[in-house]
């Protein structure tokens, strides 16, 4: 249970900073296609604070509460590490990631 609470708050924290990101207007037009609305956009940022609350809750999965709080912001960092490396050289993969991130979590928790 460790090892998928662990892998899902990571997951959730990358996919909580992409919303974000997505949230703004520069990072919306190089990462999506044009066709999509920009209401959409508008979404985007609740999107990611939930995103980030519900990994939050996962870290208390895995340790006490004031380690949590702890983990959840190296976490956070982490995964704003990630996307910010990522985007420049590999944005379209920088969208895909969260979903293999939910896919690893699912193959571990089959195991």
């Amino acid at each position: 249970m460790n090892l998928i609470a662990l892998a899902l708050s990571l997951t959730l924290t990358y996919a909580g900073m992409l919303m974000i990101c997505l949230g703004m207007a520069r990072h919306w037009k190089q990462l999506t296609s044009p066709r999509i609305p920009a209401e959409l956009r508008r979404a985007c940022v609740p999107t990611g604070v939930l995103f980030l609350a519900l990994a939050a809750y996962t870290c208390s999965f895995v340790w006490d509460t004031g380690m949590a709080w702890v983990a959840w912001f190296g976490m956070s960092s982490l995964g704003g590490l990630m996307l910010l490396m990522l985007l420049p050289y590999a944005p379209r993969l920088a969208l895909w990631l969260p979903i293999g991130g939910g896919l690893v979590c699912v193959v571990l928790n089959l195991n």
